[in-house]
């Protein structure tokens, strides 16, 4: 009796390279006995509803785009996981414009090789963040630059990459808003006024490396929060930017602590983005991590996947 794989394609993500490889990648998965699905992506909202509706008539999802669609499909799996009380097992074939959690993850940028890897690899458990009532991959976050993701024009990632979020955040540079906020870590409660925040699990986010931590895990239960201090002065802005660039989150302009829970409360509703898509706006903001909730198929198993 053969295998049944459900295959999660964004013919939009990134630069379009998987509608020149798909007929290849099929092909992967049907030389190792899987009968194969595919179910082409309209929107997010649509992703999840069909992942949630379909996906446990399969022994394996795959999905292949950008952080936004794995979102998408992560938050399908979640839902029924939790109706079912059994895994469901996911393949990622990166083909975003950024790609942050499959870089950290150090799954295969070339998407045939990917899908080899998801053929040999083993399953690995990672947490999951939750968002209010929106579950997220790899990072939630607030205030400048967040909203950058989504709204680049589709064609203007394709084309550009990673550069064309850099371009539309030199735009908002000197426009910075700041937030007068209470934040709530495991118990410790940290106020301040702060310009952008992160809860993260993953080692980049849009891109850029040195804004996460090292010393981070995808499965110990625990996010890595960041906040960035709203700076009095273009001299302690130029202090935040040197200490994000050569990777140091101690200076005094700079919150970070590791915690499983995390509530942001703000006297105005603030606009969160998750993984890249807007995640809504809320005066207060409950975020958690459910500890090795997804079950992910890797080539190897990581340092950081404890």
């Amino acid at each position: 009796m053969s295998k049944k794989l459900l295959f999660i394609v964004n013919p939009k993500a990134g630069r379009t390279v998987i509608k020149s490889d798909f007929i290849s990648i099929i092909e992967i998965f049907s030389n190792e006995g899987y009968m194969v699905t595919v179910y082409p992506t309209r929107s997010g909202e649509e992703t999840e509803k069909y992942v949630y509706k379909n996906a446990e008539m399969y022994d394996l999802v795959v999905c292949a785009g950008g952080d936004g669609t794995l979102d998408n499909t992560v938050g399908g799996i979640m839902t029924l996981e939790r109706k079912l009380k059994k895994r469901i097992h996911l393949g990622y074939i990166p083909c975003g414009s950024t790609n942050d959690y499959a870089r950290s993850l150090r799954i295969s940028m070339d998407p045939l090789q990917a899908a080899k890897d998801i053929m040999e690899g083993d399953s690995n458990h990672v947490d999951v963040g939750r968002l209010e009532n929106t579950f997220f991959i790899y990072v939630a976050a607030f205030g400048a630059f967040t909203d950058i993701s989504y709204s680049t024009p589709q064609n203007l990632k394709n084309a550009l990459g990673h550069a064309a979020y850099v371009l539309e955040a030199s735009k908002t540079l000197f426009n910075l808003k700041s937030y007068r906020m209470r934040v709530m870590f495991d118990g410790e409660r940290v106020e301040g006024d702060f310009i952008y925040g992160q809860v993260t699990n993953s080692l980049s986010v849009g891109g850029f490396k040195n804004i996460a931590p090292k010393d981070m895990s995808f499965s110990d239960g625990k996010f890595e929060t960041v906040l960035i201090k709203t700076p009095e002065s273009p001299i302690e802005l130029q202090r935040i930017i040197n200490c994000l660039l050569v990777d140091d989150l101690t200076d005094d302009l700079i919150v970070f602590r590791k915690s499983s829970r995390v509530v942001v409360q703000c006297r105005y509703e603030v606009p969160w983005t998750v993984d890249g898509e807007y995640g809504g706006s809320y005066k207060t903001t409950r975020i958690s991590n459910i500890r090795k909730a997804i079950s992910i198929i890797l080539r190897d198993k990581i340092d950081l996947l404890q």
